[in-house]
């Protein structure tokens, strides 16, 4: 017992000490950055070739003994001296050079959740992409979710919009689930890619909720609803729900589930609509069997298809944590890593 005690001491001061520099790192690391960054967020561009060239370059370093190494980056090199000589010859004025100027295509990550929260990321990421995209150039959208809120993903779809409103090719990659409101953003696309086993559809609108009515009603509970309009509430948790609400609730549902279905042939002409819109999904050839996705193919495979004849650039929109929020996750990590070894030592005691 006064092994635990004296433990229990020495724990607490550990804990404290841990957590106070934590705090002091925090706020250094915020005094640093502040001025730094754009307090509202801001958009990382980052280039993907040269990603691609520093693997590459990794694995022929550990492939080859040293001489073949040193000769294939001599060769390499050569062939980069030319390449730049050619382009600067080509550029003889500004038309030549936006002709001969390769293609660019920007990567950006939606992944949904049943808000569509990263909604507010993709339209900064797009505003961003929109600003300097011209004719010629691609966005990749790799897109992963299996839906949601209505309006949320209606405004998801609508931002994507953009960018074919634009003039600008759009490529939908979905490796794992674009289902629902998931499907609804990527229809939007002048190209929808899927992985074999993605799955692809489900274009249906769904709605549940509990109902605790006859609860209240047995523990003589009343409950009240007062509204002004006949449909403003058509079914609820507490009330008790009329066949009247719930067929005007299955209506909207319709109503919903139509716009849906419009939205779809709209930018999908080629689709039978009727046919797919029973809330079913598919996977892969399916979804090219009815005309869902265009072509079985991972994001991986196609991005690094490009990157020989294209500039790619990723962009990634990074909203700053607030100073709560950093103290927050410092403190987490803190505790976490002193209570895991506290653990481990505490076990070791008592197994010794």
């Amino acid at each position: 017992m006064e092994f635990l005690m004296e433990y229990g001491l020495f724990l607490a001061k550990t804990v404290t000490l841990v957590v106070a520099l934590g705090i002091v790192i925090g706020l250094l690391v915020s005094a640093g950055a502040r001025g730094k960054k754009d307090p509202d967020g801001e958009v990382e561009v980052r280039r993907l070739n040269d990603h691609y060239d520093d693997v590459k370059d990794m694995m022929q370093s550990a492939l080859l003994d040293e001489a073949e190494y040193k000769a294939l980056q001599k060769a390499e090199k050569k062939k980069q001296k030319l390449e730049a000589k050619r382009k600067k010859g080509a550029r003889k004025d500004e038309q030549q050079a936006e002709q001969a100027a390769p293609k660019r295509v920007f990567v950006v990550d939606f992944e949904g959740d049943i808000r569509a929260s990263a909604t507010e990321a993709l339209r900064e990421e797009i505003t961003a992409l929109l600003s300097v995209a011209k004719a010629g150039d691609e966005v990749v959208v790799r897109l992963e979710s299996g839906g949601g809120m209505v309006h949320s993903y209606g405004l998801a779809a609508s931002q994507l919009k953009r960018i074919t409103d634009a003039g600008i090719s759009l490529t939908v990659c979905v490796d794992k689930v674009a289902a629902s409101g998931g499907y609804m953003m990527a229809c939007v696309a002048n190209k929808i890619l899927a992985a074999p086993f993605a799955i692809v559809g489900s274009i249906g609108v769904v709605a549940q909720m509990p109902n605790f009515h006859r609860l209240l009603k047995k523990n003589d509970i009343d409950f009240e609803l007062l509204t002004a309009g006949e449909y403003k509430r058509t079914l609820t948790m507490f009330g008790e729900n009329t066949d009247k609400g719930r067929q005007k609730f299955l209506d909207e549902l319709e109503d919903v589930h139509g716009l849906f279905k419009r939205f779809i042939s709209v930018h999908r002409e080629k689709v039978d609509v009727e046919k797919v819109a029973t809330g079913e999904v598919w996977f892969g050839q399916q979804a090219i069997d009815n005309l869902l996705v265009d072509d079985i193919k991972t994001s991986d495979e196609y991005i690094t298809a490009q990157y020989a004849d294209a500039q790619v650039f990723e962009l990634r929109y990074e909203q700053p944590k607030s100073l709560p929020q950093k103290l927050g996750l410092a403190a987490e990590t803190a505790f976490d890593r002193v209570f895991t070894k506290a653990w481990q030592t505490l076990t070791q005691r008592f197994s010794a």
